[in-house]
């Protein structure tokens, strides 16, 4: 994963990142914080907030509301490292 000095810009083409989560999950923050150390951009949906939301987190990880559940274009992962988000970018950009 790319420092915050050599990240590269996410391409204007690039899927959306969109990060699942709610108020005071540990892992949430530091999934945050790894995100934005590499440069990339993402939305956050608070699961308490959105009923609907909440439902697609289950959806994924097999009835549980498991946060972050983070999902880049149509690929949905629960619980991935800032690493691993950023090589599923990766693998769907074909940029580093």
């Amino acid at each position: 994963m790319p420092s915050p000095d050599d990240a590269s810009p996410q391409p204007v083409d690039a899927p959306e990142i969109v990060v699942y989560s709610r108020p005071g999950c540990p892992y949430c923050f530091t999934l945050r914080a790894g995100l934005r150390r590499a440069g990339l951009e993402f939305r956050e949906i608070d699961i308490w907030e959105h009923p609907e939301a909440a439902a697609f987190v289950r959806s994924v990880a097999r009835g549980n509301e498991t946060v972050p559940t983070v999902t880049v274009g149509d690929v949905s992962m629960v619980n991935p490292s800032a690493k691993r988000v950023h090589e599923v970018l990766v693998s769907l950009t074909g940029s580093s």
